[in-house]
């Protein structure tokens, strides 16, 4: 997907799932999942940090099979929205270069009480890491320097660039 590109999406009834190359923008993400039928609405911004096991990280970078993905993340929401009784669900993930204290993921959701909220919004996070077809590449500093890819999960092992998967 060029820099260009609108984000990418697919929608179903109340969810939102979108892949786009530009920064992310939390008023729309929360604003898409307001409702007079929603007591809660909570959102998690996910931001490039400045650090990954003491190493410093200069940016980002995340890439992705889109088509996949997107229809991955669809699979969650429908999942997540149905097991907890949720109002509505929006997930926005930016691919390409995240700066530090920038978003690569936003996550909304709304339900008639908070309890579904917070709990419907970490299980999306989770499974969005776990399964999403989306992987980053960690760009270190200093000494460091370099970078490596890995799955986009806590703590996954990733392989340093240069190295061999063998």
């Amino acid at each position: 997907m060029s820099e260009s590109q609108a984000p990418q999406q697919l929608t179903d009834e109340n969810i939102l799932v979108s892949l786009t190359n530009t920064p992310l923008d939390i008023l729309p993400v929360i604003s898409s999942v307001k409702s007079p039928k929603a007591g809660a609405v909570v959102l998690f911004a996910g931001t490039t940090r400045d650090n990954f096991a003491g190493k410093p990280v200069t940016q980002l970078q995340y890439s992705s099979y889109v088509p996949l993905a997107l229809r991955t993340m669809l699979s969650i929401a429908k999942s997540v929205k149905e097991k907890h009784g949720l109002h509505a669900i929006t997930m926005a993930h930016r691919l390409g270069v995240v700066p530090i204290a920038e978003e690569s993921i936003l996550i909304a959701v709304s339900a008639p009480h908070r309890h579904a909220a917070w709990r419907g919004g970490e299980e999306a996070l989770e499974l969005c890491k776990e399964r999403a077809e989306i992987w980053k590449l960690e760009e270190f500093g200093g000494e460091e320097g370099g970078g490596v890819w890995r799955a986009n999960r806590d703590g996954a092992k990733g392989v340093k660039i240069g190295e061999s998967r063998e």
